[in-house]
């Protein structure tokens, strides 16, 4: 039981950090844990994931995921599994599907949707890798793989798998070249820049 405690708290220090590291606006521990709801949806998803495992609590888990929505704007399906120091910027808007998988160190602006494109049972949203950065509005859909270190634009639909190190921008998705002499640019600037 302590050991459990102990990884709790570990990662939710994590995710605050996560949150501290990537976003400049964050001045407070403080302001970080009291409005920032894509925290909030983190946070709630991490307790509700964990009763998801348990058929008993299948519906208290999708209860409390559907109150966390109407709080916080950011619908995250308890089935869907998600890795350590993700940062959801905003939050609003953003959708992850049951059968979605969510690497470590994963970015996502509002409006994202990690969704389906088939009625069928069985695995039919995303696996997104590590390190992936996902601009604002961006809809990943479908039982596809987006490698490791990937940036998906702002406002992109990607149907289609991606390489690691890939950037994909427009409607459907494209791999765009990054400029041989390409400027120094955050990690999570939008790839868009690269067009």
């Amino acid at each position: 039981m302590a050991n459990r405690i102990v990884r709790a708290v570990r990662l939710l220090r994590e995710d605050l950090q996560a949150a501290r590291d990537r976003d400049p606006a964050a001045r407070t521990t403080a302001e970080i844990v009291l409005a920032y709801p894509g925290l909030h949806a983190l946070w709630s998803h991490r307790l509700t994931h964990k009763m998801w495992q348990t058929r008993a609590l299948k519906l208290p888990a999708r209860l409390i995921s559907q109150f966390t929505r109407s709080l916080t704007g950011v619908e995250i399906h308890p089935g869907a599994t998600l890795g350590r120091r993700i940062f959801i910027d905003h939050g609003m808007g953003v959708v992850i599907g049951e059968t979605a998988v969510v690497g470590n160190g994963v970015t996502m602006f509002h409006g994202v949707t990690l969704g389906g494109r088939s009625m069928s049972h069985g695995k039919r949203h995303p696996t997104i890798g590590d390190n992936v950065v996902i601009g604002a509005g961006a809809k990943v859909l479908g039982a596809i793989w987006v490698g490791d270190g990937a940036q998906i634009g702002a406002n992109a639909v990607v149907v289609k798998e991606l390489p690691p190190g890939a950037v994909a921008v427009g409607v459907p998705a494209k791999v765009k070249d990054r400029p041989k002499a390409a400027p120094e640019v955050d990690q999570c600037e939008d790839p868009a820049i690269f067009i």
